[in-house]
């Protein structure tokens, strides 16, 4: 199943927003047109910012927050708002979670043990160390693409940049590039057929229950990173790559990493990082296409990028929710949350929110104060790869930039179905070069 966008912006404000009573967060065919999204979060910001949306069985349905000021409120509060009971749409019994639980469904003082593993190695330093190493692998990435002409960015450039980065930071070879990409997308890619193994909540799905998003691919994953831990485990724990890091070390809270700890956390490095930064990428190219003053801007002021950059991770906001669940009864945007409730922070709506962001259907490179959403704002689950992800957008416009004269679709951008992953799957592209 796929759909289309052309060569209109998609993401101006509604003219006609979805009417209350039509506006299903929970429908990921909704999710398919680059359109219909904004305006359903459009009309849930201005008539019901906290709203109980319904979900077919098995699921009971959730809390969709929409506003900035309670996404913020909701994320930085993991004593009232856990992780603990999964941070997807899914719901699991317990043990499921127990199985399933990466970094992502942890608090307290085992999340900051497990993330503090590899804190230093996604730190500004370690970042700053990578820097040549990334401009080099960026200029051979499009020196390939830019070559064609015409050309699919998505998997020329947007796809093969950060899976290369990925390789690098696991210390694996690149002609596994491909297979780790494609893990990625039938993971996430759990709700779309062109993806998916198996669609999540189909029957055939019950007998994955307990994998990461139901995937049957999750075991291919886990294999994977087993192989990798045993020929890396028994080091000094000094070495640079992060598997090396994760098998050789004890977290902070003395408790060492199970062998499922390390499935699951090698599986969330493969899927998360590489999939949200290439669908940032991808869409910041196409921003870039529909506002073509806005490139022109660029091109004419490249210091300007940096700045940009902040804008595109706000415009593209890669990773539409995330979900926390409610440790006690609580008052949250005028509505009462009951202990047990789920509540979903709709990052991709708080970051089009009026009461923040001045014109915000407008993409605008040069935007100040850009207190976007999309890396989680100020809880203790802030992205962990938060400032890679900036340098790899920074380094990959700062390079492509200058040598576009023009660039333009060459045909339709399909879009991948779900309401959990804001990613394209194909963007040609028609280049000429400067």
């Amino acid at each position: 199943m796929t759909s289309t966008l052309n060569t209109t912006d998609t993401h101006h404000a509604p003219d006609d927003p979805m009417p209350l009573d039509e506006v299903d967060l929970a429908d990921n065919d909704k999710f398919l047109d680059g359109v219909t999204p904004w305006r359903m979060f459009h009309t849930l910001r201005h008539q019901d910012p906290v709203h109980w949306q319904p979900e077919p069985e098995p699921n009971h349905g959730f809390w969709a927050v929409t506003r900035h000021e309670d996404i913020a409120r909701v994320g930085r509060d993991p004593q009232t708002f856990t992780s603990t009971k999964f941070a997807n749409l899914e719901e699991l019994d317990d043990d499921q979670i127990k199985k399933r639980a990466s970094i992502l469904e942890l608090d307290g003082v085992r999340h900051r043990a497990m993330r503090s593993l590899l804190q230093r190695q996604f730190g500004q330093g370690v970042i700053n160390e990578y820097a040549d190493f990334l401009r080099g692998l960026t200029a051979r990435t499009l020196d390939t693409a830019l070559a064609k002409g015409t050309f699919d960015f998505v998997a020329d450039v947007a796809a093969d940049f950060p899976i290369n980065v990925l390789a690098r930071l696991l210390d694996v070879p690149p002609e596994d590039n491909q297979q780790l990409i494609d893990w990625g997308n039938r993971i996430m890619g759990n709700t779309d057929p062109d993806y998916a193994d198996v669609l999540l909540h189909s029957e055939e799905s019950e007998q994955y229950r307990d994998l990461p998003f139901r995937s049957p691919a999750s075991l291919e994953v886990f294999e994977y990173g087993r192989e990798l831990a045993r020929q890396r485990r028994g080091g000094t724990g000094t070495g640079t790559d992060l598997i090396s890091r994760l098998v050789n070390q004890t977290p902070r809270d003395g408790v060492p990493l199970s062998a499922q700890d390390f499935d699951n956390y090698f599986l969330l490095l493969v899927v998360a990082g590489n999939e949200t930064t290439r669908h940032t990428i991808s869409h910041s190219m196409l921003a870039l296409i529909q506002h073509p003053e806005q490139l022109t801007r660029l091109q004419e002021d490249p210091s300007l990028i940096p700045v940009a950059v902040e804008e595109f991770l706000r415009w593209a906001t890669p990773v539409y929710h995330f979900r926390r669940t409610a440790t006690r009864d609580v008052e949250l945007g005028g509505k009462r949350v009951k202990e047990g409730d789920k509540v979903v922070m709709w990052y991709a709506s708080g970051n089009r929110d009026e009461e923040v962001f001045g014109n915000p259907y407008d993409f605008d490179v040069t935007r100040q104060d850009n207190d976007h959403l999309t890396f989680g704002k100020g809880g203790p689950h802030l992205c962990l790869g938060n400032l890679l992800a900036r340098t790899e957008i920074r380094i990959m416009f700062e390079e492509l930039i200058p040598r576009l004269a023009g660039i333009r679709l060459a045909g339709d951008v399909p879009r991948v179905r779900s309401n959990f992953v804001n990613g394209i799957k194909k963007l040609p592209v028609e280049v000429t070069l400067a």
